[in-house]
């Protein structure tokens, strides 16, 4: 059996795991023999209808499609908040929006509420971080080298981790920079004599910024996501080889602005996309060359979970590591005239979500109804760790091994003044406008994914016996 892994794809410039040489790296068919490392990549604002096993965009996502043939692809995932801190904080904490005590990114997660980081360190895993966590997002207290050590409380080690490298999100770092706060990716860049570079170029992307599609003038090895995922790697050759580990990599991308490295650019500026739905904003061309530089992030964050594998592989682990891809929430990248997150429209509070490793089934495609925030009991559970009852999570091991096809019934998100239950099917959603006028009086909102994926006409005069039932059914007021 040959056990050379990667091809390399002269067309993309990338390596890539093929599928026909993986006949047992992310899956085994009885259950391992040992607790599984854990490796969870976690990009920020990444859509969830773009990756190629889709076959609806002409993205290239080659290693996750080898995760989706190796695992669980699900194709109706959600965020449990479409905004960065709550949804990061939701995550931790394995409980909804509403209990996570994150409501907006300007709070900082409440140190005294356990995470599944910590559960997982005190059953003996070495616990590992890099890229941005958000859990201290407004405090802006990463320090150059990331450890989280402020006013004499280490925030790492209260958040449950055994070592890592906090960062700081895009916008963040330049912000709190400009402040004389440095992240660890500001303090790399004044090494390289490129801090002031990046400044220049990111004062002419002014948040949110999607217009400017310039490439940065960072070389190849000075990209944010390119540094970020290397901190990962250190710390993955740095983790011991007597226990497990779990390792969360949290890049920038595919977050706006649109900043790519030249390389990036070249490769995708030829190839043409559709435009937005149901947007009168910008040319076709700047809707098309926007689209190209979030395809190039996409594929770079790909390439980087291709050689994390490989490295995976060289230290004997593969067969043993439980693969995540997924992301803090979605990008509504124009549809409906419409940018970023922090709203309920499938694009924005959908993620994608694909699961790969030992014992695993493989090449499902999951419809049913899920939330990313059941990560925390899924990966408690691989570890044999009792899952907290005061947690939300609830894990879908049971779903991914083929124990069961059932999950939730329903599934919640929400932020600030609106919440959102979706059954799979129909989405409702309550307090929730466009507009910024009315807002004391706003009617429920009712979507039928199935017969309107675009999420266009509202049909909740149409069936209020829907709106009824999934009200009651979720307790959504």
């Amino acid at each position: 059996m040959s056990y050379n892994r990667r091809n390399f794809l002269k067309t993309t410039g990338q390596f890539v795991f093929a599928a026909n040489t993986l006949p047992f790296l992310l899956n085994c068919p009885s259950k391992p023999k040992k607790r599984p490392n854990i490796l969870l990549f976690f990009p920020d604002q990444y859509r969830p209808d773009w990756i190629s096993v889709y076959n609806k965009l002409p993205i290239k996502t080659p290693n996750i499609d080898v995760l989706a043939e190796r695992g669980v692809n699900f194709t109706k995932a959600v965020c449990p908040a479409p905004l960065c801190a709550p949804s990061r904080s939701c995550l931790a904490s394995g409980k909804e929006y509403d209990r996570c005590g994150c409501p907006t990114n300007g709070h900082n997660y409440p140190v005294e509420q356990t995470t599944f980081y910590t559960l997982l360190r005190e059953s003996g895993y070495h616990v590992l971080g890099c890229g941005k966590f958000d859990l201290r997002k407004p405090a802006e207290s990463w320090g150059r080298d990331g450890k989280q050590v402020f006013e004499g409380t280490d925030y790492m080690k209260l958040w449950g981790f055994s070592d890592g490298i906090d960062n700081s999100g895009k916008h963040d770092g330049p912000r709190a920079y400009a402040r004389g706060k440095v992240c660890p990716y500001f303090d790399y860049l004044e090494s390289k004599g490129l801090a002031n570079t990046h400044m220049d170029d990111f004062a002419k992307r002014p948040f949110p910024n999607f217009a400017n599609t310039d490439p940065t003038p960072l070389p190849e090895e000075a990209y944010a996501d390119n540094y970020l995922a290397r901190n990962g790697l250190q710390l993955l050759a740095e983790a011991p080889n007597n226990k497990p580990w779990f390792l969360q990599v949290n890049f920038n991308g595919p977050h706006e602005p649109m900043d790519v490295t030249k390389n990036m650019r070249n490769a995708w500026k030829n190839v043409p996309f559709p435009q937005p739905h149901n947007n009168n904003q910008y040319t076709p061309e700047k809707h098309v060359a926007i689209r190209q530089n979030y395809a190039a992030m996409l594929e770079n964050i790909d390439k980087w979970l291709g050689i994390y594998m490989e490295e995976i592989k060289k230290r004997g682990e593969l067969e043993n590591t439980v693969v995540v891809f997924s992301a803090d929430h979605g990008e509504m990248l124009g549809d409906h005239n419409l940018w970023q997150k922090s709203i309920p429209y499938q694009p924005s509070a959908g993620v994608p979500l694909v699961i790969a490793g030992p014992g695993v089934r493989q090449n499902y495609t999951c419809e049913l109804p899920v939330t990313n925030m059941d990560l925390a009991a899924t990966f408690l559970e691989f570890a044999g760790v009792e899952i907290p009852k005061d947690m939300d999570s609830r894990s879908m091991l049971p779903l991914l091994e083929g124990k069961t096809n059932v999950h939730r019934k329903f599934v919640k998100s929400g932020l600030y003044g609106w919440r959102m239950v979706f059954d799979g099917r129909y989405k409702l959603i309550k307090g929730f406008s466009i507009s910024k006028e009315n807002k004391a009086d706003i009617e429920p909102i009712l979507f039928d994914l199935q017969t309107d994926p675009k999420e266009d006409k509202n049909i909740a005069k149409q069936y209020p016996e829907i709106v009824q039932k999934l009200s009651q059914i979720s307790n959504l007021k």
